[in-house]
């Protein structure tokens, strides 16, 4: 004789069914979402990971641009093309301009870093040999030697760029432009 408290099999068949569907959607539900969540982490690195723009620097994001007996002793700016392997979420450019910059020697062998765009517009400044200043060829701003405005046109000075030099002699420049048209400077 069967015990009283087993039910009937046509109870205990859809019981069975259920447990049956639920575990399959469950582990097809993890077996589905595990590569999505790998992929999508794979895919979102590179957006969330704060990183340089560019390679070829120290670790400190100094670039490599010239070698100090290379600049002329009486402080007449020079301007050097930086290079360097540009960088962005998930391609590498090899050997790429980063931008350019004017250096300046002063007595002592210390050196003064400009970014050569113009505060006001964004356009390159260029070196004047005869006047010996700075001038933006699209609305005339005028620059002194030393970076400070020659005229009203420009909301702020040139701006200047941390650098140092290695006791090889090696001039190191960390690279960075700003924002255009206000009076503070702001790196972008």
């Amino acid at each position: 004789m069967e015990p009283s408290s087993s039910l009937p099999t046509e109870q205990r068949a859809p019981r069975r069914s259920f447990l049956a569907a639920a575990g399959s959607i469950v582990i097809g539900g993890l077996i589905t979402l595990t590569p999505l969540f790998a992929g999508l982490a794979f895919f979102m690195d590179p957006l969330l990971r704060r990183r340089a723009p560019f390679k070829g620097g120290d670790a400190e994001g100094f670039l490599a641009v010239t070698n100090l007996s290379d600049l002329p002793e009486d402080g007449t700016p020079l301007r050097f093309v930086l290079r360097a392997d540009k960088v962005d979420a998930w391609n590498e450019f090899k050997d790429q301009s980063i931008g350019t910059v004017y250096l300046r020697k002063l007595p002592g062998n210390q050196i003064v870093a400009f970014n050569d765009t113009c505060p006001h517009l964004g356009c390159k400044v260029d070196y004047q040999e005869a006047s010996k200043t700075f001038l933006c060829p699209c609305h005339a701003s005028a620059f002194q030697l030393d970076g400070e405005p020659m005229n009203k046109i420009p909301p702020r000075r040139l701006d200047t760029l941390e650098s140092k030099t290695d006791p090889d002699g090696k001039v190191w420049i960390k690279y960075q432009d700003f924002q255009c048209g206000v009076e503070k400077k702001g790196a972008v």
